[in-house]
């Protein structure tokens, strides 16, 4: 389920001249029936609106007060979300003759023309307050509090994201609270600018619309008009055309492939951006390590140690914080068995919830083998969304294939991706190989429509330069298909460094033929490049390598002094 929270203005939406019909309260109790969460989002005072509507207990909070006041309807408590303004501007505006004047636990209000009386003695006072307009109403708020920071305090205490709520109104002040909401409506009495803005509009008034939009919620969770909701799409870059290529929010499992240094964690990480961008929340399984650090996520693991279960559980507990889960604090052979320990309790979360709204699994090949044996499938086409990321489809799992919705492959041979994806699924016939247009770094296929939905793109480069944590190329344990090995001229070795630290102590070691072949062969380099992607050190290193009549232990030497001043020195 996408939408997990209904979200309603009163006035002019879910009442006409104040009432609620009994058509509507019907609609409501029905779509409470469903699991989902209701909230009312009112401009009117506490006391007033209870004595018009008597069946508050339909919401789970309500926020009235323009965003100022939060009401549980169950346990009668209150809370004030703001203070209000001080009591020496209320006598002021009553010293100007301001009536109606009515005060609240924290807004102030009055009707049209005495905003003008009322902005002259905020402005005389020298107070940071707001005005805000609905229908001849003027109300009078703390600078920042409106429905939207009302309707975020209630979706918090529920433990709800923005992205999971289809929000309804009619007027001036439902701007901010719409806005927010994965899927804005409005009624067809709306003012033309908010019906201008929305998402939706409803063919019927008020009472009429909300039914019409809760039909629509039990019917399929607003499926049918998902490809309205265009501004939460997340654009990856540019198809070869011109237009932007983008990635669906919700709903897909995005399989990208391809070989080491064509491009996939650049596409992950633009990925990541965009998920930050919109604050949708994502949980990333990181077993390498590459994605420590990244703004707005909390990485949880070190190389000293994994993470646990529980810890994951608590950051993802909080709507807005997403989570990097770094395994390679745990040993290679235990970080399948975690995975499939922590999937379950994610699915448990999203089935409440409805987040994290994105699960990102790097090198997936590695935590759901072909070997791997899960039932039912992992991402069920109604829990959120995924993106698998492997180096090879034939090397994932069975159930992880058939989830699968789209395949991105990056680099100059996306058939090298997409031909054994489709041999490992049955699922059709690959798209014909044909040449890439120039500028295009990765090919979409959108497995619904067929060998011909292939979109070529120009990827946007991340606007965050990835920082790698230098002490997992120093000191961590690459796995064993990352790892350089010294193999000498014809094979006769098989010295394994896992990391560059392990990588420096064997280049020691090691004779001056079997260190020359694989110098010559620009092996350290291309290694480097491929695995550490660290370009800047690569470069130094092909120029070593290049060198005219290079030596054995010069270039050990120049090579370690490179590797240390980037990496193993500082750690």
């Amino acid at each position: 389920m996408r939408y997990h929270a209904f979200v309603t203005d009163y006035d002019g939406t879910l009442a006409k001249d104040g009432r609620v019909a009994a058509e509507t309260v019907a609609a409501l109790e029905r779509l409470r029936s469903s699991g989902r969460r209701c909230i009312l989002v009112t401009g009117r005072p506490l006391p007033e609106l209870a004595e018009t509507f008597e069946r508050l207990d339909l919401f789970d909070l309500v926020v009235v007060e323009n965003g100022a006041l939060l009401f549980n309807p169950a346990t009668r408590e209150e809370e004030v979300l703001c203070e209000r303004p001080p009591d020496a501007f209320v006598e002021a505006l009553r010293s100007r003759g301001v009536t109606p004047l009515s005060v609240g636990r924290a807004i102030v209000a009055s009707w049209e023309p005495n905003e003008i009386a009322i902005l002259e003695t905020i402005r005389e006072m020298g107070l940071e307050l707001e005005i805000i307009f609905n229908n001849g109403a003027v109300m009078v708020l703390p600078s920042g509090i409106n429905k939207a920071s009302g309707l975020a305090a209630a979706l918090g205490r529920l433990g709800l994201s923005p992205h999971n709520a289809v929000a309804i109104g009619d007027a001036q002040n439902d701007h901010a609270f719409l806005s927010i909401c994965e899927a804005s409506v409005a009624v067809a009495n709306a003012l033309p600018m908010l019906k201008e803005r929305a998402d939706l509009v409803t063919k019927g008034d008020r009472g009429a619309g909300v039914i019409e939009l809760i039909e629509s919620l039990l019917r399929d969770d607003l499926a049918s008009v998902d490809e309205r909701l265009s501004r939460h799409r997340l654009q990856i870059g540019t198809a070869v055309h011109g237009e932007l290529a983008s990635l669906a929010p919700f709903g897909a499992t995005v399989l990208l492939g391809g070989p080491s240094g064509a491009g996939k964690s650049t596409l992950t990480t633009t990925i990541l951006e965009e998920l930050g961008a919109h604050a949708y929340q994502f949980c990333l399984i990181d077993p390498e390590g590459d994605h420590n650090g990244f703004p707005g996520a909390v990485t949880l693991g070190a190389p000293s140690g994994g993470p646990t279960v529980e810890e994951v559980l608590e950051v993802l507990g909080n709507p807005a914080t997403s989570a990097v889960v770094d395994l390679v604090g745990l040993p290679l052979s235990a970080r399948p068995d975690f995975f499939e320990a922590l999937l379950p309790r994610i699915h448990d979360l999203q089935t409440r919830f409805g987040r994290p709204h994105w699960i990102i699994v790097d090198e997936a090949h590695h935590l759901m083998p072909a070997t791997w044996e899960s039932t039912p499938s992992p991402f069920p086409d109604e829990l959120g969304a995924a993106l698998l990321v492997v180096l090879d489809p034939a090397r994932l799992s069975r159930a992880a294939l058939e989830s699968v919705d789209d395949v991105i492959a990056v680099g100059d041979e996306p058939w090298e991706t997409l031909e054994p994806f489709a041999q490992a699924t049955n699922r059709g016939q690959a798209p014909r190989r044909e040449r890439l247009p120039k500028g295009a770094s990765a090919t979409i296929w959108r497995l619904n429509e067929g060998p011909g939905g292939t979109t070529f793109v120009k990827v946007r480069p991340p606007r965050f330069e990835q920082e790698r944590h230098r002490r997992k190329y120093a000191e961590g344990e690459l796995s064993a298909d990352r790892s350089f090995y010294f193999r000498g001229t014809d094979g006769r070795l098989n010295l394994r460094a896992q990391n560059l630290e392990m990588f420096v102590q064997i280049a020691d070691g090691v004779d001056d033929e079997t260190w020359l072949h694989h110098l010559r062969n620009g092996e350290y380099s291309s290694w480097i490049r491929r695995v550490v992607k660290d370009d800047e050190l690569a470069d130094v290193v092909a120029r070593i390598e290049a060198g005219p009549d290079i030596q054995p232990r010069d270039s050990r030497q120049r090579i370690r002094e490179a590797i240390e001043a980037r990496y193993t020195a500082p750690v």
